[in-house]
């Protein structure tokens, strides 16, 4: 499939099925899943800060944590659901080390950094 090709289809009012179709036949089908296990939930569309609380925070918190198990120079921390100091300092220290402004602050970048660092070291203990 090239990109120019599939793009000229879909200015002719091609659904994305019927553009898979053309190039892949006509067996092709999207197939949908309920659930997907394994892959991280999405930036909540807001910053988590000190007095945040909430599922959300958990999470992260929680990734946070098992990321320290392979980078002990992050603290561990409560999962609690609460964001005080010292999951507010386990933050600073994750973006220290991972080379984003240290703020303290889980804005959109440091959410979707904590969950790359977070599935890489989740399935790299899968293999051991």
């Amino acid at each position: 499939m090239t990109q120019w090709g599939s793009k000229y289809l879909g200015d002719q009012g091609y659904a994305p099925i019927e553009i898979l179709r053309y190039y892949y036949g006509e067996n092709m089908y999207i197939n949908t899943a309920e659930q997907i296990a394994g892959i991280p939930a999405s930036w909540p569309g807001y910053d988590l800060t000190i007095g945040s609380s909430g599922d959300k925070v958990r999470q992260m918190q929680e990734q946070i944590n098992r990321i320290a198990r392979d980078y002990p120079s992050i603290p561990t921390i409560a999962a609690d659901g609460q964001y005080g100091e010292s999951t507010a300092a386990a933050v600073r220290k994750f973006q220290n080390v991972f080379g984003l402004p240290e703020t303290g602050v889980v804005d959109y970048p440091t959410w979707y950094k904590i969950s790359e660092i977070y599935v890489g070291v989740s399935r790299i203990a899968e293999l051991n």
